[in-house]
């Protein structure tokens, strides 16, 4: 598949300091792709992220998206192509209810009514929020907020989305159902989906990962191949999935399992396997 962003020898550091925030990074993400961005707080994941949105400058190296450098004369034309999701939904809210807040980008740029009307009651029923519509998103639970602030973004038709860490503040339930709505919002679109997590869930679910360290790429490998890196996960800032501990453990016994990741429906099959041969 053709690469809908490109990014090539990208630096950037804040203010002229001695140490780059980015360095020389070089990668790229197909259309329709979910890319998943881990590393440490500090390896440069989230300015990144808001490099390809147009909200930070780099010092030097180029951004293509969809063909097309990213510039200070077009930042706002290219904007339109990627919509960002960020952590702390509140910080997104403009309108006074949910379908104000899912309508405010459509009436900014001048959508006829009607059309407005019907993109804000189609991405709000996708998100399952449309017996939220009058609702002030200020009393909403955390991962409705969220779902709010994807289908306002989701309205305005980008061709990418960027999650920064969206799932950060939201309780297990909450994060899965969010992830599912991406899912969902990913397939009827065919989004492009970049995420900036810590989450071993939005890891799986994606088709990439991206791994940043000291400001470089350090890795680009399949779920499976990054989940099955065992303790080497720790120092990257991420929880060392169960079932690779579950396969550990197994490894002294008469169940060893000859891989270093399964999810958890593949150790079932596999531990069911072993026991019928028992």
């Amino acid at each position: 598949m053709e690469a809908i962003i490109f990014v090539d020898k990208l630096k950037f550091r804040y203010d002229q300091e001695d140490n780059y925030i980015l360095n020389d990074v070089t990668f790229h993400v197909k259309h329709g792709e979910w890319l998943s961005i881990v590393g440490h707080n500090g390896s440069g994941k989230s300015t990144l992220v808001r490099l390809i949105d147009g909200l930070l400058k780099a010092e030097s190296g180029h951004i293509l998206i969809d063909g097309q450098e990213l510039t200070e004369n077009n930042v706002w034309d290219m904007r339109r192509k990627v919509g960002m999701v960020f952590q702390n939904p509140d910080n997104q809210f403009v309108g006074a209810t949910v379908e104000d807040d899912v309508a405010f980008g459509l009436e900014n740029n001048g959508l006829p009514y009607e059309e407005m009307k019907q993109r804000v009651q189609e991405t709000l029923d996708l998100v399952s929020m449309s017996e939220f519509a009058n609702r002030e998103p200020a009393r909403l639970s955390g991962g409705q907020k969220q779902r709010v602030a994807i289908a306002g973004i989701i309205a305005m038709r980008p061709e990418v989305i960027i999650l920064d860490e969206a799932t950060s503040m939201l309780d297990p339930e909450g994060r899965l159902e969010l992830m599912k709505t991406i899912k969902e919002v990913r397939n009827q679109y065919n989004l492009t989906v970049i995420s900036i997590t810590h989450d071993l869930d939005e890891v799986a679910m994606s088709d990439r990962v991206l791994v940043m360290k000291s400001g470089k790429v350090e890795s680009s490998s399949s779920p499976a191949e990054f989940l099955g890196r065992g303790e080497d996960l720790k120092h990257l800032g991420m929880d060392i999935p169960f079932t690779s501990q579950v396969l550990k453990r197994l490894q002294k016994t008469d169940f060893a399992i000859s891989k270093r990741y399964v999810s958890e429906n593949e150790l079932g099959d596999e531990l069911w396997a072993l026991l019928s041969k028992k």
